[in-house]
């Protein structure tokens, strides 16, 4: 049962990384929290887009969002996402692209 708990949550965290607005994201939400606007400005896509690329990330259990108000303020459900990201950016991989060709998809985690 550990095994697929374990696989499941690996899947959603590739998932959400798969995709480079939602890894921008996260990103960027590893160093400090943020409010949708500040972010669709900062990554340059509309506020419509990031609302949906927020939604999959509370989906997938990796941000939060915190009212604030009238407002929303999101961040990392958990500091270990932080250091996982940090982990991940540190890794040096080579990998050949024919092997691993570029995922041209829309799927949320």
């Amino acid at each position: 049962m550990q095994t697929v708990i374990n696989r499941d949550a690996l899947a959603r965290f590739g998932g959400a990384l798969s995709d480079p607005t939602r890894a921008e994201i996260l990103l960027l939400l590893r160093e400090s929290p943020s409010y949708p606007s500040g972010l669709a400005d900062k990554i340059g896509v509309s506020r419509q887009i990031l609302s949906n690329h927020l939604a999959c990330l509370r989906g997938c259990g990796l941000v939060v969002a915190e009212p604030e108000g009238r407002r929303s303020r999101y961040e990392l459900a958990d500091a270990r996402i932080a250091k996982a990201l940090d982990d991940l950016i540190g890794l040096v991989l080579t990998v050949d692209p024919a092997c691993c060709p570029a995922a041209d998809t829309d799927d949320c985690c």
